[in-house]
């Protein structure tokens, strides 16, 4: 999410999954020993705690765990063997476009490197780029039911509305997901504006294109940073955005236009 990416912004919340490298059944060696899965557990149960506490002046943060294997039904924390057998064999698209925005951000070197060898080999795997499509757009779709897009309004949902934020989000983490396996250097980052400009420099993307999306990002999300400092809806007048969303529907037209036409034709999303 915005904390992978390093792109926060003042109303974000923080995406997390805990890992850790141990023997589940081993023990802790302290004066009451606890098993291993206990001992993570309590400590990501603390870490949250901490990053939620509510002040004087508000929260500190919201922290969201659904991301992790399994989401809401799984473990709060993972094994690194656990987690590496979900990403390898059982995730679903959606969470490999989430592990293009994931990044290590504390812990132990070891693991850290783990993980991040895990994460280049599942982002770099091949894959059926027109079943890919499909899910990406599908996912999209729900995305924007969920939310209750119109997209014929006067008014944009930066974020996601047609032509949005999210919109950009899903043309860069499909493009990831799609050629990394032949560009490798896409998966060394989580953030859209170096995964744009990896795109355009290894001519997978017209240069033009990958630059009107940068723009369009970059004004798109500066207007979500003012509405969030002042405690308002990313909901604006659709009219001063045009261009920036113009732009934004055309790419998607001529990278997932193909995938969308599908999708219309079956009359179905895909679960």
């Amino acid at each position: 999410g915005k904390l992978g990416g390093i792109e926060l912004s003042y109303a974000s919340d923080l995406d997390l999954v805990f890992i850790y490298d141990a023997d589940p059944g081993a023990s802790s060696d302290g004066a009451r020993p606890i098993d291993n899965a206990t001992f993570y557990t309590r400590l990501a149960q603390r870490i949250i705690h901490i990053l939620e506490a509510r002040m004087t002046f508000g929260q500190l943060y919201e922290v969201d765990m659904r991301l992790r294997p399994s989401g809401a039904s799984g473990l709060l924390v993972s094994t690194f063997a656990g987690f590496a057998n979900y990403q390898r064999n059982d995730a679903w698209p959606w969470e490999h476009q989430a592990l293009v925005r994931a990044r290590a951000v504390a812990g132990d070197p070891t693991v850290v490197d783990a993980f991040e060898g895990l994460r280049r080999a599942v982002l770099c795997r091949e894959r059926e780029l027109p079943a890919l499509a499909d899910e990406v757009v599908a996912m999209r779709r729900r995305m924007r039911d969920h939310a209750g897009i119109n997209p014929d309004a006067d008014e944009l949902d930066l974020k996601q509305g047609h032509g949005g934020i999210v919109d950009i989000e899903f043309m860069v983490q499909y493009a990831v997901l799609a050629w990394a396996s032949r560009e490798p250097a896409l998966a060394d980052w989580s953030d859209n504006v170096r995964i744009l400009d990896t795109l355009a420099r290894t001519g997978l993307q017209p240069e033009a294109r990958c630059r009107a999306l940068n723009d369009a990002y970059l004004e798109l999300r500066s207007a979500t940073h003012r509405l969030a400092l002042q405690q308002q809806a990313a909901r604006v007048p659709a009219e001063p955005f045009t261009e920036q969303v113009e732009a934004v529907r055309e790419a998607w037209a001529a990278l997932l236009g193909e995938a969308e036409a599908r999708l219309l034709a079956a009359g179905t999303t895909t679960e």
